[in-house]
C-alpha cells in the first residue's frame, strides 16, 4: 500500500512540474496562465493532450515570418490624415462628430488609413452574398485575391473553385489563402488544378494539414475578397454550404458581410498582400503602397461612407480590435447595440459594457439561441446572465444560427468583422474588422436588428436564475476557462 502511495505521489509532483514549466515557458496574461494551471493540475495527461491542441502558439519561424514582412508604406498618407482631423476640415470629410480619435487611433496602432467616399452594401443572406461576388468575379479583368478561415471542399465550395479556375484560364492573377484548421477535410490537393492552370493557392503559413498543424490557437480567421483592387468583401462569412443554410444543425445562417467600392478596397488589399507575403515569400507580390498601381488603381467612386479596415493577431500585443470596440463603447452617449455569436468577453470589456448599462445607455447584445461549441455556449450564457444583471438587454436569436459580428453605437459609428466579442478573437486568431463612420450605414445596421428582434426572445434576469443547478455549474466551470476557449 505504501509503494501505491508513493506512485500517486510521484505522479503527482511530476504532473505538476511539467504543468510550471509548460505554462510558465511562454509569455501568457495571467487570466490564462491560471486556467491553463487548472487543467494541467486537475486533469493529468488528458489535459496535457488538451494543452497540445489548444495551448501551443505558433512556431517562433513561422511568427517571425509574420513580424518581419513589411509594412506597406502609408506613413505619408497617414501623416497628412492626422493633420487633417487635428484641423476644421473634419466635417467637410465626413467623419462623424467625435470619431477622430478612434481614427487616429487606428492610424498609429494599425497604420490603418482612414478612407473617404466609399460605397458600402450589408448583406446577410448567404445566397445574396456569393450571388453578388460570383457577379464581380466574373468581371474581374486582372487580379483575385481571397482570404478565408473556412473554405470547404462542398458545393459551394467547388462553384467558387470552378469559377476561380475560369478566370485563371483567362489569365487573371488568382490567389487563394485558406485556414487549414478552417477548412477542416480540403486538401491542398483541392487546389491543384487551379495551380495548373497559373494561379495560387496556400494555407496560411504554409500549415497544411490540421493533423500534423494541431493546434486550435493562431487561426487565420479573416474573410477577405479583393477584386481588380477596386472591390472588396469582408465580414462574417466563409465559403461553406453551411453559410447557405443547407446544414440541418444550424438551419438558416444569419451573418453579416459587407461589399465595399472604393479607396476603402486599399485596406483589404493590403491585409491580404502581408499575409500572403509572410505565406508564400517566394511567390511575393508588390509591398508598396503605390495609389495607381495593379493593386490599388486609383478610385473613382464617389460614395459617402469613410471607413478604416483594422487587423489584429497574435503577432501584435496591441489588440487593435478590441481596442476598438472599447473606445466605441466608451464614447456611446445613447446607445450600443451588438451582435456576437461568442460572448466571452476580458475584464475589459466586461466593466466597459457594465459601466454603460449602469450610466443608463441603452445596451443590447443578441447571442444565438443554439451552440456550435457547447463549451464556449456555456461560458456565452454566464456572461449573458452577468450582463442581464446590470440591466442589458440580451437576446437569443430563434431563427437560426446568428454569426454575425456588429457593433452600432448612437446611431453613428458601426464595425462589421470577423472579430466576435471574445478572448479568442481579441488575443489568439488573426482578424479583420471594418470601422465605419456613416450615419446611414449605422441606421441600417440598427434596422436590421430591429428585424431580428422580431426573431427572437428577450432572456430576462429572472429567466437565468430559473435554469437547473447542472446548467448554471457547466455556465460556471466553462467561465473558468474563458480565457483559452
Amino acid at each position: 500500500m505504501n509503494w501505491v502511495h508513493i506512485i500517486i505521489e510521484i505522479i503527482v509532483a511530476v504532473n505538476s512540474l511539467a504543468a510550471i514549466v509548460t505554462v510558465f515557458r511562454e509569455k501568457r496574461d495571467i487570466a490564462a496562465t491560471w486556467a491553463w494551471l487548472l487543467v494541467l493540475f486537475f486533469l493529468p495527461v488528458v489535459g496535457f493532450i488538451f494543452y497540445a491542441f489548444a495551448g501551443r502558439k505558433l512556431p517562433k519561424g513561422k511568427m517571425f515570418q509574420l513580424r518581419k514582412e513589411t509594412k506597406i508604406e502609408l506613413q505619408r498618407v497617414l501623416a497628412r490624415q492626422t493633420q487633417e482631423l487635428n484641423s476644421d476640415h473634419t466635417a467637410a470629410d465626413k467623419v462623424v462628430e467625435d470619431a477622430s480619435g478612434m481614427a487616429t487611433m487606428f492610424m498609429n496602432a494599425d497604420s490603418a488609413f482612414l478612407s473617404h467616399r466609399n460605397r458600402v452594401k450589408l448583406i446577410t443572406d448567404g445566397k445574396e452574398l456569393f450571388h453578388e461576388m460570383f457577379q464581380d468575379i466574373e468581371r474581374a479583368k486582372k487580379h483575385i485575391h481571397i482570404e478565408f478561415y473556412t473554405f470547404y471542399a462542398d458545393e459551394i465550395g467547388h462553384d467558387v473553385l470552378h469559377l476561380l479556375e475560369k478566370k485563371a484560364a483567362e489569365g487573371v492573377d488568382v490567389r487563394v489563402i485558406w485556414d487549414s484548421w478552417g477548412s477542416m477535410g480540403t486538401k491542398t490537393k483541392f487546389f491543384d488544378h487551379l495551380r495548373e492552370l497559373g494561379g495560387h493557392a496556400s494555407p496560411f503559413l504554409g500549415t497544411h494539414s490540421p493533423v500534423t498543424d494541431f493546434r486550435l490557437n493562431f487561426r487565420d480567421h479573416r474573410k477577405i475578397v479583393v477584386i481588380d483592387g477596386q472591390v472588396g468583401y469582408t465580414g462574417g462569412f466563409n465559403i461553406g454550404d453551411q453559410y447557405l443554410g443547407r446544414k440541418k444543425k444550424f438551419g438558416y445562417w444569419r451573418d453579416t458581410h459587407m461589399r465595399i467600392a472604393g479607396s476603402g478596397v486599399y485596406g483589404l488589399q493590403a491585409r491580404f498582400i502581408r499575409d500572403w507575403n509572410a505565406t508564400e515569400p517566394e511567390h511575393s507580390i508588390d509591398k508598396v503602397f503605390d495609389p495607381g498601381s495593379t493593386y490599388f488603381p486609383v478610385a473613382k467612386v464617389n460614395g459617402n461612407t469613410s471607413l478604416q479596415v483594422v487587423a489584429s493577431g497574435p503577432d501584435s500585443d496591441t489588440e487593435t480590435i478590441k481596442l476598438g470596440y472599447l473606445k466605441l463603447i466608451y464614447s456611446a452617449h445613447r446607445s450600443i447595440w451588438m451582435q456576437t455569436p461568442y460572448l466571452i468577453p476580458d475584464d475589459s470589456v466586461l466593466d466597459a459594457l457594465r459601466v454603460a448599462a449602469l450610466s443608463g445607455i441603452d445596451v443590447r447584445i443578441m447571442i444565438p439561441h443554439m451552440p456550435d461549441h457547447a463549451f464556449v455556449y456555456r461560458a456565452t450564457q454566464y456572461y449573458a446572465r452577468q450582463c442581464a444583471k446590470w440591466g442589458i438587454q440580451i437576446y437569443n436569436y430563434d431563427a437560426g444560427f446568428l454569426h454575425a459580428k456588429t457593433m452600432v453605437v448612437d446611431g453613428k459609428i458601426s464595425s462589421v468583422g470577423s472579430a466576435n466579442m471574445d478572448f479568442r478573437s481579441f488575443k489568439l486568431n488573426f482578424e479583420v474588422n471594418t470601422f465605419l463612420y456613416d450615419e446611414k450605414v449605422a441606421e441600417k445596421l440598427e434596422d436590421i436588428f430591429k428585424a431580428d428582434i422580431r426573431k427572437s426572445t428577450l432572456q430576462t434576469s429572472k429567466m437565468y436564475d430559473e435554469q437547473s443547478a447542472w446548467l448554471k455549474f457547466k455556465q460556471y466551470f466553462s467561465r473558468l476557462l474563458s480565457p483559452i476557449l
